[in-house]
């Protein structure tokens, strides 16, 4: 992922989160993301981005859309999806796979509904675990997909810029310039 700040690499769990993985994998491919900005910025939080209105850094629908609906792609073990409504994808808890929302992983965000995940993302910048779909202190239920590889630095430069306090949208737009997929 190639940012205005620098680049993350960003290891994805295609064979243990093969539909949430197989989503962002798909877009990457498509270049969704490509030109999109950070729309949300919390410190001592998470970066969040994905969003297709936040192409305009400054638009107020930032944050709030996701794919068009009835895309198709395939998981790396075989299965068919279509995203539904919105865009969405399937809910994914497996029990084999209770990566938690630790530091540098990259983690499905929703509206807190069943299969409202679609296209945004975020990138934790600290110790999560109440997010853990598992955990029940919280109704959250934010499944991992991937992890930060290399360029945790960058993370926490996006983390540390200036936001507006009511959008938490950094003053200086945080851009997405293009996400490649290297095996």
């Amino acid at each position: 992922m190639e940012t205005t700040a620098g680049n993350i690499t960003i290891e994805l769990f295609t064979e243990t989160m093969p539909v949430t993985a197989g989503n962002f994998l798909d877009l990457v491919q498509q270049g969704y993301y490509d030109g999109l900005h950070f729309h949300r910025v919390i410190k001592g939080f998470m970066l969040q981005g994905g969003c297709p209105y936040s192409a305009d850094p400054n638009s107020p629908r930032a944050g709030t859309g996701g794919p068009k609906s009835g895309g198709n792609y395939t998981t790396s073990d075989g299965q068919s999806i279509t995203r539904n409504r919105g865009g969405n994808i399937p809910d994914e808890h497996p029990e084999n796979a209770q990566f938690s929302n630790k530091v540098g992983t990259l983690s499905m965000a929703n509206t807190g509904r069943p299969d409202s995940g679609g296209s945004q993302f975020f990138i934790n910048t600290k110790h999560n675990d109440f997010l853990d779909w598992w955990d029940t202190r919280s109704p959250s239920a934010h499944p991992v997909f991937g992890k930060v590889t290399d360029g945790i630095d960058v993370v926490r430069t996006i983390e540390n810029t200036k936001t507006n306090p009511q959008t938490d949208r950094p003053k200086t737009p945080q851009q997405i310039i293009r996400c490649t997929v290297v095996e």
